[in-house]
């Protein structure tokens, strides 16, 4: 079976255990290719400890999971994912032309004329030192920087957290655009769904490390069709983290 015929990610009751207790367990879900997934829940639901274990930087303590077919083996992402953090691990004394230059000298698919594409588009001087860079810019010098890996997958873990709403808004519409055209699988975890809502088509909700709510957004909706105050994605997450609060207090 070849790469495209296999779903991005499956977990199989996937857990993952610390000294402090379990962070994510007993996991069951399917990251259906093409899509725009929103993994979602408060801080310290178990979102980055799911996306540690899709690259492989994590091993399950239980339970199974497979990455386009693969298990990850912890001798690096799979060459189909891209994994960009909130940290955006570029080098300030580096050019934008230099990252770009690292990106391909680093990455045997490497795609330079798209991610200079993906640049120029921005319009993100490539001279100019990434140090020198808003915060805005970044965002996208690093994007370009994962999409020109030409993934499969891109996981993106909190990438908008550090931006002004506006400058939020223009990348999260250019980043699921460009995503949509290449047909790539994007996982965008965030513990604020309002900012995902207009853009995600699939949901994966978290809390105490469980999966609570997946599924296809317009089946989640027409589920729960009829229901007042669950209309929209945000309310019907809502009233699902607001049941495991409960749940959790009794």
């Amino acid at each position: 079976m070849g790469l495209r015929e296999h779903p991005p990610v499956v977990a199989e009751n996937l857990g993952k255990k610390y000294s402090r207790g379990w962070a994510l367990r007993d996991c069951t879900l399917q990251i259906p290719a093409g899509r725009i997934v929103a993994l979602v829940g408060p801080n310290g639901a178990g979102k980055s400890t799911l996306m540690g274990m899709i690259t492989g930087l994590l091993r399950p303590t239980s339970g199974r999971i497979t990455v386009f077919g693969d298990v990850p083996n912890g001798r690096g992402m799979h060459a189909a994912v891209a994994f960009l953090t909130q940290a955006k691990p570029l080098y300030p004394q580096f050019t934008v032309a230099e990252t770009l230059r690292y990106g391909e000298s680093s990455n045997p698919g490497w795609d330079q004329a798209y991610a200079e594409e993906l640049v120029r588009k921005a319009q993100v001087p490539f001279a100019a030192k990434v140090g020198t860079l808003s915060g805005g810019q970044r965002t996208r010098v690093a994007l370009a920087l994962a999409l020109g890996k030409r993934p499969r997958l891109l996981m993106l873990d909190e990438p908008l957290a550090d931006l002004d709403p506006l400058a939020r808004e223009t990348v999260l519409r250019t980043l699921v655009e460009e995503c949509r055209t290449q047909g790539i699988t994007v996982l965008l975890s965030s513990h604020v769904l309002a900012e995902l809502e207009g853009v995600c088509d699939h949901l994966v909700l978290l809390t105490d490390g469980r999966v609570r709510l997946v599924g296809d957004v317009d089946e989640l909706l027409r589920a729960h069709a009829g229901q007042p105050g669950l209309e929209r994605l945000s309310q019907l997450a809502l009233s699902y983290l607001r049941q495991a609060e409960e749940g959790r207090a009794a």
